[in-house]
């Protein structure tokens, strides 16, 4: 049976979702502002390969991940920018896009957006002020009553004493509270806004995805993930927004994805160590990336440094090269792979533990291979279909062990040359000639694979 840990628990259970056979999960998705970075390239996979899963188990699963496309940093930025907000996002967007597909993200369901939402929003703010759970203040914004809504703390094990003990006073402050969060925002001159009861402008951050799973999902749903920075206050927010509204539970599952840290130290511009996914994109194969952010379990800190792409990409290749050469022919088997493999992901989605399962199977293939057995095809087969449900092993093994050729590398029509020199040099019993090609070659990042059907190559990782 299916276990996931939850957020709210503190504990792995069973799940069971509101309808048989079903499951709906929101995940809160990008600000876009800015490319993507590794973190959210993180929380990209880790909820790709759990809806991957999900699905290959045979559950009908609906993904729903937003796009907050209005927000104080879109209009700073399209500020600076010279262009209007809308420009900023568009293009924000269809990078993201790239990326994902990239990495071999499938798209979610529904991608919703907060400017296609304004009316869901301000109907939701209206409910909660008319409840009680909600006030207009005399600036113009509209704000939440914290300390109103009973469980407020209950995702993070928040204390609302210790909570106001700890809170800000602002200066010239229309809040009742310092623990009350901003529903509506009034807008300020020149800022993009929308017109509301209260006056014109723009929806605060939290609202917005209460607003939209809502609106795609229903007032209850099975899973709501997101990154690790989001528990609190963004999810603790949406909780309190959500139930008062609504005036039933909010989501039965939260799920979480680990932080992604640069060589032992939190990821930030500050420390001069942030990367976009373009930017690691450059360096290594997007498969590598994909297979370094599964390596270690969703919930995990992983910890982001060149070792750590290496050993990826070494571990793709024992992969592909257990591959090379063999036609993957989908047979049955009598072996207990695909049950551990599954044992593993059902564990709250145990990825290095799966991967561990791959690596039996792969030892196994090799062998068969070596000896000439039949079964050789369907192991590969196997291989590739488990792999699969991870996102990995899609390509072909010629395709990503030759990889693709970056600037000042020599050329696969370069390489091919030098291996009929090298070819022609051992026909000539030149072998010297032939093997200083050989050792030119690797000192190149180049190895050479020979058997009776000819001569091969592939890229050292």
């Amino acid at each position: 049976m299916l276990q996931i840990y939850n957020t709210l628990t503190k504990e792995k259970a069973p799940f069971k979702p509101l309808e048989e056979g079903k499951i709906n999960m929101y995940v809160c998705g990008i600000t876009v502002y800015d490319f993507c970075h590794i973190g959210h390239a993180r929380v990209m996979v880790s909820f790709d390969v759990i809806t991957r899963y999900l699905r290959a188990r045979g559950w009908d699963v609906t993904y729903i991940r937003n796009i907050t496309d209005v927000d104080d940093k879109i209009i700073k930025r399209a500020a600076e920018n010279g262009e209007r907000p809308d420009q900023l996002t568009e293009r924000m967007i269809a990078a993201m896009h790239e990326d994902e597909d990239k990495l071999s993200v499938l798209r979610p369901d529904q991608e919703p957006r907060a400017t296609g939402h304004i009316q869901d929003i301000i109907d939701m703010v209206q409910v909660l002020i008319n409840k009680g759970y909600a006030y207009a203040a005399a600036n113009g914004d509209v704000y939440y009553r914290v300390e109103k809504f009973a469980n407020y703390g209950q995702l993070t094990n928040k204390n609302i004493d210790e909570l106001r003990s700890g809170a800000r006073v602002e200066v010239q402050n229309s809040k009742e509270s310092p623990l009350d969060f901003v529903l509506w925002k009034a807008a300020k001159a020149g800022e993009v806004s929308w017109e509301s009861p209260w006056g014109a402008g723009r929806p605060g951050w939290h609202i917005e995805c209460s607003a939209m799973s809502k609106c795609c999902l229903g007032n209850t749903f099975d899973i709501h993930g997101g990154g690790p920075d989001l528990p609190f206050p963004h999810h603790e927010n949406e909780i309190a927004q959500s139930e008062a509204a609504n005036g039933v539970k909010y989501v039965n599952t939260w799920m979480h994805a680990g932080a992604v840290r640069v060589n032992a130290e939190k990821m930030s511009k500050s420390l001069g160590n942030f990367f976009t996914i373009r930017d690691v994109l450059q360096k290594y194969d997007a498969e590598v990336v994909r297979y370094f952010l599964s390596s270690v379990h969703y919930r995990s800190y992983i910890d982001y440094s060149e070792s750590s792409l290496k050993e990826a990409r070494s571990a793709l290749e024992r992969f592909y090269q257990a591959l090379n050469g063999v036609d993957a022919i989908a047979a049955d088997l009598d072996n207990d792979y695909d049950a551990r493999f599954y044992d593993a992901m059902d564990d709250d989605f145990n990825t290095p533990k799966a991967l561990a399962v791959l690596f039996e199977l792969v030892n196994e293939l090799n062998s068969a291979s070596r000896a000439g057995d039949d079964k050789a095809p369907a192991l590969a087969a196997q291989l590739k279909r488990l792999a699969g449900i991870i996102g990995l092993l899609q390509q072909s093994p010629e395709a990503f062990l030759q990889g693709e050729t970056k600037a000042g590398e020599i050329t696969p029509e370069q390489i091919e040359q030098l291996i009929q020199q090298r070819a022609d040099a051992k026909k000539a019993k030149d072998f010297a000639a032939a093997d200083q090609i050989r050792e030119d070659l690797i000192a190149q990042g180049i190895i050479l694979k020979d058997s009776r059907e000819g001569t091969t190559w592939f890229r050292e990782g």
